[in-house]
């Protein structure tokens, strides 16, 4: 597979996550980690479907502790720590902090075999973090308050955790995507133990709920990790990071094509630094005349 087809499925992960708001405000009030349970089962049958079709892809779950234990902290382990940042401060800080992730993807690729970070990467990763700044910012929402410290500790390392899961995930290229259904189905059985022990259940109520619910397991937190998985591996992986911050300014979009937010001057501006940010960071690299 060539590294630009190979970015094009990564981003497909983000156009997936991009629905993930508008998707799960349809799903009404269920709690986190049940809805995580559920979306993640879903997302685990996914690709376990394909055994059914080639059999051999059960080989896929035969690998090292080291590898499923980078799955299941990436997979459970970033969600586990977003959900409780959620819950030990406001959602709108809680993001901002936990949207550090598409820079640190760009930083750490630096670390990876053959991999060099240009400028253009890192102005690239900053202005898109500025269009994410302006974006949350404008809503007049943030404030910064010391009782919320934990919870911005947990986006902060649900941060460092995604961003490190991404990257790492180069380093296990061999892996196949197949072992992802793997990690969903642990990450499920996890998020359930955590919704017995912490959360009351909420069966969606409407069969509109229920088809969002099933949406959000076979694309935001289903095919989203496969492709993701593979643009990892064999994609340009500098460029996925600094796309990734169109990942809240589609969501923004889509909720006010659904009426759930009003378009606003602010949402423009955004678009334009991350865009702008994208667009840097593609620029070709300039050789020097021998």
């Amino acid at each position: 597979m060539t590294t630009p087809k190979a970015t094009a499925i990564g981003f497909i992960a983000v156009l997936f996550w991009s629905l993930l708001a508008l998707l799960t405000a349809a799903t009404g009030t269920i709690p986190p980690f049940q809805l995580a349970a559920m979306t993640f089962l879903i997302g685990g049958l996914v690709g376990a479907a394909s055994w059914i079709m080639r059999p051999e892809g059960l080989r896929a779950l035969r690998q090292k502790p080291a590898v499923w234990a980078l799955g299941i902290a990436g997979l459970f382990g970033y969600h586990a720590l977003y959900f409780a940042a959620l819950r030990l401060a406001p959602p709108a800080e809680s993001g901002l902090i936990n949207y550090l992730w598409p820079l640190l993807i760009v930083l750490f690729s630096s670390l990876l075999p053959g991999e060099h970070l240009r400028r253009a990467h890192v102005i690239g990763a900053f202005l898109g973090f500025a269009g994410v700044v302006v974006l949350i910012g404008g809503r007049g929402v943030l404030e910064a308050r010391a009782e919320f410290l934990p919870g911005y500790l947990c986006a902060f390392v649900a941060a460092f955790v995604w961003a490190a899961y991404s990257v790492l995930s180069r380093r296990f290229g061999e892996v196949p995507t197949a072992a992802v259904a793997g990690f969903c189905l642990v990450t499920s059985l996890l998020s359930l133990a955590c919704h017995l022990l912490f959360e009351t259940t909420i069966w969606p109520e409407t069969t509109t709920q229920w088809l969002a619910l099933l949406a959000l397991g076979l694309g935001p937190v289903g095919a989203a990790f496969y492709v993701w998985d593979i643009g990892m591996k064999r994609g340009d992986i500098r460029f996925l990071g600094v796309a990734s911050y169109a990942t809240p300014v589609l969501s923004t979009l889509l909720l006010v094509a659904a009426g759930y937010a009003e378009p606003s001057l602010t949402l423009a501006l955004s678009c334009g630094l991350i865009v702008l940010g994208a667009l840097i960071a593609t620029l070709p690299v300039r050789r020097r005349p021998a």
